[in-house]
């Protein structure tokens, strides 16, 4: 779709003021239905990385709407996400759908929400916690705690990348285990260094525990780290598409398919709950296949489909 206008944003939840992208398809006197991005974990802006501009063009070039933002301290925004909880964040989301549904061009009751990895978390939470969401999509997102999700990634990168022996990654598996125990009993970061130098600072553990040496991240992932998504899968009311790719490292994908599966299985949920479930054969965490710069081929389509489909029952 050639006639797009696209414009910085500027909206607030309570005092954070959050910076953004907003796209929205000319078509003349008719209006749109939208979506809000939500990008993943760490300091994740509008475009998380690469990841949602190629998304962004497909899904304005279907003639939808879309608001992306930089996460509350990053980019344009406001406060700092380290001292947020993830329902802080659920929050900030709530708030760009309430913005997007302001605009003229758009059909308030069909502004959804896409969350990326952490991102999938974090909308699930918004969702739950209002009526008027048409539906959810997430992509990469753990069906399992922070902390399972981070030790299955850990364990694959000392097997896989680093090859260490099995001595080294059961010791520095348990050393990480240790470390999330800590974290439950609301350790402070000294005592986790102090946990992290009697074991020698295992070379393995960098790749959790380098970017983790901040007092405020510290504190970040003790919050999130036993968030537990079942129970906001179970209390949507709404239709849910979740993509994986069959290659992600990060995530424990067929742990994940079980616990959403299950969780989806219980009883009294509401009719329109359902779930979509599209696993991509040889894509990784960001749904790309090895060496490619956007995602892998059928993705795009799946996704329109889909939307098109929920759009029409609803």
């Amino acid at each position: 779709m050639d006639n797009i206008v696209t414009r910085d944003v500027v909206f607030a939840n309570g005092s954070v003021e959050l910076a953004g992208s907003l796209g929205v398809p000319q078509c003349g006197e008719a209006t749109c239905a939208g979506v809000v991005l939500v990008g993943g974990s760490g300091p994740s802006d509008r475009h998380n990385d690469t990841f949602f501009p190629p998304l962004r063009q497909h899904l304005l070039n279907a003639g939808i709407a879309v608001l992306s933002y930089d996460k509350r301290g990053v980019g344009g925004s406001t406060g700092d996400w380290r001292g947020a909880t993830l329902t802080d964040l659920a929050a900030d989301a709530d708030a760009a759908v309430d913005f997007l549904r302001r605009q003229s061009q758009v059909r308030s009751e069909q502004v959804g929400l896409f969350g990326h990895s952490e991102g999938g978390w974090v909308v699930l939470r918004a969702a739950t916690g209002r009526e008027d969401i048409p539906w959810v999509v997430t992509s990469s997102c753990p069906g399992v705690s922070p902390a399972v999700q981070e030790r299955h990634a850990l364990a694959h990168h000392l097997r896989e990348t680093r090859r260490d022996s099995q001595d080294d990654i059961v010791r520095t598996l348990d050393l990480y285990d240790r470390l999330i125990e800590a974290g439950r009993n609301d350790a402070d970061l000294a005592t986790a260094v102090r946990l992290v130098e009697s074991a020698g600072r295992p070379p393995g553990l960098a790749y959790y525990w380098a970017a983790h040496d901040d007092e405020h991240l510290w504190t970040f992932l003790k919050r999130k780290q036993d968030h537990d998504p079942i129970g906001d899968i179970v209390g949507l009311r709404c239709p849910l598409l979740a993509f994986f790719g069959s290659e992600d490292r990060l995530v424990p994908i067929a742990d994940s398919l079980r616990e959403f599966g299950t969780a989806v299985c219980r009883t009294a949920r509401p009719h329109r709950a359902t779930l979509t479930v599209e696993v991509l054969p040889g894509a990784d965490h960001r749904l790309r296949l090895p060496n490619a710069a956007e995602p892998a081929p059928g993705y795009f389509d799946k996704l329109t489909r889909w939307l098109q489909q929920v759009q029409q029952v609803q």
